[in-house]
């Protein structure tokens, strides 16, 4: 890392593609060190074109989560920014390594994990958390005695209970971290790969020319993302949109009592950190 050349760090988690690529183009200008975290070798390519750190994570395995917190926790006495920017629609239910949902994992349990793993860099920094949500939050319904998706899977409604995840999970760090703004972000339909492992009719929507039509391109996508650097206090633990950096439309579920019930339900899915 030249340090001589930067005075911030900042994590983008999933930021070798769409919204995440996006964002680090436009936010390497502001003079923070990049760290990118990524499972393809489209990773590598963007952190030598930015001249950043990168490391090859995949979010359905909790091993290899822990591995990129300490690396981070060895190289980096400041980080100031994590964004939790991976995610995904996954068409049907099957289990990671660890056992879990695989939507679980890779849209809520893994960040939850990175997060908690780096609490302590996090409060020392007084760092922003930044979760990337959904307006699909809408659809989410938390289900505390089936959340691995057991009794009945749609993959759109169970995507839309892990957007909800990320909005609990913002708002509850900023109750449970001294010192540090979280908050979440709608980025709006984003032609991006999230959907790369959806459904036929996901997959046809945003990955043939109809896109075109309904989808923002991920540069406006991730300039709603740069715009919340830093997380201003009114907007912690809210859903900022794409519309004019505005609230955006939250679930009737994403209140404090889920919140904490959310928190302690995933501290026992992750097992001892």
């Amino acid at each position: 890392m030249n340090s001589e050349r930067k005075d911030k760090t900042i994590v983008l988690t999933g930021g070798s593609s769409g919204i995440g690529a996006a964002a680090a183009r436009i936010l390497t200008e502001t003079g923070a060190w990049f760290v990118i975290p990524g499972r393809s070798g489209e990773t590598k390519k963007l952190a030598a074109e930015l001249d950043c750190d990168y490391y090859l994570v995949d979010y359905s395995s909790f091993s290899l989560v822990k591995k990129f917190a300490q690396d981070l926790l060895e190289k980096y006495p400041q980080i100031d920014v994590l964004v939790n920017n991976v995610g995904g629609v996954i068409a049907d239910r099957h289990l990671t390594e660890d056992g879990h949902e695989m939507t679980l994992q890779v849209n809520h349990l893994s960040g939850f994990l990175l997060t908690n793993l780096l609490k302590e860099r996090l409060e020392e920094s007084k760092a922003t958390v930044i979760n990337t949500s959904s307006l699909a939050n809408v659809m989410g319904k938390i289900d505390f005695n089936d959340l691995e998706n057991e009794k009945s899977y749609s993959a759109m409604k169970v995507y839309g209970t892990a957007k909800l995840m990320n909005i609990l999970h913002a708002m509850e760090i900023n109750r449970r971290f001294k010192g540090v703004s979280a908050a979440s972000f709608h980025p709006g339909a984003v032609s991006s790969g999230f959907a790369r492992e959806g459904s036929s009719l996901v997959k046809w929507f945003y990955e043939t020319p109809l896109k075109n039509l309904f989808l923002i391109s991920p540069e406006k996508g991730a300039d709603t993302l740069s715009g919340l650097f830093p997380v201003k206090q009114e907007k912690t633990g809210s859903l900022v949109s794409i519309t004019k950096k505005k609230p955006g439309r939250i679930s009737r579920h994403a209140n404090a009592t889920n919140a904490e019930k959310l928190w302690e339900a995933s501290e026992k899915l992750i097992g001892e950190v």
